[in-house]
């Protein structure tokens, strides 16, 4: 197993049990329903084009898209189907787990005008915010696509406890999707509902019966099912698979790894409690397991460093002078630092050690971390005074190893490639266009003429500074991980990379942009 991969299931597991640790009540009944789903998504046939996907929709009658409720990117996909089953002319439905049945009237009301919005929710109430949607936005969202596109909305949720509740809701939402499939238009119908409901021996069963002598095709489409990531990981296929086809002729999405999945219902959880402190706890306890597991891949020591390390968040009113407790700062540097929390960016702090996490990112946190595993390594060479020009690749540097470590945690992350800063250059103003053009012109003088780079640089350290170091240390970072993850940069070269001082940052700029060079 590859060590980038082995990273990502660690942590993982480490989340798996953390959620287990924090949802009980699982039946034995659950168990099963939970085992049926595993069974049928634990591999995959062949890689699809989304084309084929979008083809397979327009083609079907009833479509059962897997949702992970706290995962935004889950009903926005939903939203992405939806959008292009519009263009076939077909009449489109949406069949939506996250409103109760029992609403239908008041939802119908809302959809003729008879009922304002404010007034919609205010009936829904907890029923959308108690299904682990979060508050409200999931619906908010899905029900704006409808009102936008003048699609009828069915809720197909209702209330159920004990044993056979699954069954009773699956059996409820059969009755009603079967109800909307049976007009004589034959629309396209379009399920959001949770992951584990669309296994086909599940909700689509159910609604196959209660369609009786009623002929409508169905489809089954996953989003990010987790036998299917592993799988297609281990195969070396996760990078450039956007959609698999199962050995039922079901289908999977892929957008999110399962680690970001789980941490977008971890923040829930947190945001559900509303407890600030605890909230900062766990964004502490995440950050930590992470520098552990790029510390341990890097092979650099973290344990002792861990127990001193602060981490702050958004939440904490108090966090310039938490940092400037823990370090020595002038008042410039202290401007700046607030600057720069203004501008809800994280960063790692050395002279603090301390992590600022701008939000509660899977993406910030494992970035910031790898900068702290990075200190554990180097000490206070990473704050040695350098040259402008130094002190530039310098920066680069860092902010390559920063988000090499990020896509460690999460491989599915992306950065701006070099056709997107084209298209960033011929949309942008000010400074965000001029970041552009430094970004562009030095790439290209990488190619050509190294020595001739250095002249094209932003030496002050300003916005324009700090945007072109951060966007090539980016574009490194990617390389330096997509090299690794194919084994041709291996282990013992980047825990080099995260023991080397810069002394001459120019130097290994140059010499891994060349090592990496597509």
């Amino acid at each position: 197993m590859r060590d980038s991969l082995a990273l990502h299931l660690a942590l993982f597991r480490r989340q798996r049990a953390q959620i287990a640790r924090v949802v009980d009540g699982q039946t034995d009944a659950f168990r099963s329903y939970e085992a049926r789903y595993r069974r049928r998504t634990a591999s995959y046939r062949r890689v699809l084009p989304l084309s084929d996907v979008h083809q397979r929709v327009g083609a079907s009658d009833v479509v059962y898209v897997g949702d992970y409720h706290t995962l935004p990117l889950a009903q926005q996909t939903y939203l992405d189907l939806a959008e292009r089953a519009l263009s076939s002319g077909r009449r489109v439905v949406l069949a939506l787990e996250c409103i109760e049945g029992r609403h239908q009237a008041s939802l119908d009301a809302w959809g003729t005008g008879r009922l304002s919005e404010r007034s919609l929710f205010a009936r829904l109430g907890a029923g959308t915010e108690g299904a682990g949607f979060g508050p409200g936005s999931a619906p908010r969202t899905l029900l704006a696509f409808a009102r936008k596109h003048r699609l009828e909305v069915i809720g197909i949720d209702r209330r159920a406890q004990g044993e056979r509740s699954l069954a009773l809701r699956d059996a409820y939402a059969a009755e009603r999707v079967a109800r909307a499939a049976r007009a004589e238009d034959r629309p396209l119908i379009l399920v959001l509902v949770g992951q584990y409901h669309i296994a086909p021996c599940h909700l689509p069963a159910q609604v196959e019966r209660a369609l009786g002598e009623t002929p409508r095709r169905g489809l089954v489409v996953y989003q990010n099912a987790e036998g299917v990531w592993w799988k297609l990981a281990r195969d070396g296929q996760m990078g450039s698979a956007e959609a698999v086809e199962l050995a039922d002729d079901t289908l999977c999405l892929l957008n999110a790894s399962p680690v970001v999945c789980q941490q977008s219902f971890l923040d829930y959880l947190e945001a559900e409690a509303g407890d600030a402190p605890l909230m900062d706890r766990g964004a502490a306890e995440r950050f930590r397991e992470m520098a552990a597991l790029i510390g341990r891949l890097a092979g650099v020591p973290v344990g002792r460093a861990l127990e001193s390390v602060e981490v702050t968040t958004v939440a904490d009113g108090d966090v310039l002078a938490r940092i400037q407790q823990r370090g020595r700062f002038t008042q410039t540097e202290l401007s700046q630092l607030r600057r720069h929390i203004l501008s809800r960016e994280s960063s790692y702090i050395p002279r603090a050690r301390t992590a600022y996490l701008a939000s509660l990112s899977l993406n910030h946190a494992a970035e910031e971390a790898a900068h702290f595993v990075r200190h554990c390594a180097v000490g206070s060479a990473m704050e040695e005074p350098r040259t402008a020009s130094e002190a530039f690749y310098a920066r680069c540097m860092e902010e390559a190893l920063g988000f090499f470590g990020s896509r460690l945690v999460n491989p599915r992350r992306t950065c701006l490639n070099l056709a997107d800063w084209v298209r960033r250059f011929g949309e942008t103003r000010g400074v965000d266009r001029q970041v552009s053009a430094f970004v562009l012109a030095h790439a290209a003088a990488e190619l050509e003429a190294p020595e001739e780079a250095v002249k094209l640089l932003p030496l002050r350290k300003d916005r324009l500074f700090h945007g072109v170091s951060h966007g090539l240390g980016y574009l490194l970072g990617d390389k330096l991980y997509r090299a690794f993850d194919a084994g041709q940069v291996d282990k013992a070269e980047v825990r080099a990379l995260f023991r080397d001082p810069f002394v001459d940052a120019r130097a290994a700029y140059f010499t891994w942009a060349e090592r990496l060079r597509d």
